[in-house]
């Protein structure tokens, strides 16, 4: 008797449960549709994350960053004015067009963080601080603080510091010294202050 109602209370449980599995199943494929406009938004993300992740890795130096940030800057930019000229939305050429552009984008993404150059901190103070600075840009891109414009004058301004430092070690056999190391780190500073002011200022990635 007892194993007859635990059979059929499991029946029950089945039929109770089975509608709600299918139907959360049915909604998370509907809403991975390509076509829908959030596909837009989600593929931006997308390409942020994977930049976010590049920083953080070292796969992407500064530079590489600054460019590909730029170029997103620029794709971003051209959605905002499609959107502009048609009452905030997008028309299937539009919505072609920007693919076509992450298309590339993506493929460049890719190739910066698979080729031969890596980002190197080097030991030390200078090298602690650098790797730093580029763990914070990293967090404000993926958690969406910082724009890809945010991130590409950012990302230009620790070039700047990493030819700094290039230079310097150049002209004294490979080492800083003491003066060199003030400069860097008066240039760091100003560098932080940036990176905390962009993450702080209320713009987001839309």
């Amino acid at each position: 008797m007892k194993k007859r109602e635990l059979i059929l209370s499991a029946a029950a449980l089945i039929v109770l449960f089975v509608p709600s599995a299918f139907a959360q199943s049915t909604t998370s494929s509907t809403t991975a549709t390509p076509d829908k406009p959030e596909s837009i938004a989600q593929r931006k993300d997308n390409q942020q994350d994977r930049i976010a992740q590049g920083i953080d890795s070292g796969q992407l130096t500064a530079g590489e960053t600054k460019n590909v940030e730029t170029k997103e800057a620029d794709v971003n930019q051209e959605e905002h004015t499609m959107r502009s000229e048609d009452d905030g939305h997008l028309t299937a050429a539009d919505r072609t067009k920007l693919d076509n552009q992450q298309n590339h984008l993506s493929n460049q993404i890719y190739d910066d963080k698979h080729n031969a150059n890596t980002a190197t901190y080097g030991k030390g103070e200078i090298g602690d601080r650098r790797e730093n600075q580029q763990d914070r840009i990293a967090q404000g891109v993926k958690s969406g603080q910082l724009t890809a414009g945010e991130t590409a004058k950012l990302e230009n301004q620790q070039q700047g510091v990493n030819r700094e430092i290039a230079g310097d070690r150049q002209a004294n056999g490979g080492k800083l010294t003491g003066l060199d190391k003030k400069a860097i780190n008066q240039s760091q500073n100003k560098a932080s202050r940036n990176i905390y002011n962009k993450k702080h200022n209320g713009r987001t990635r839309g």
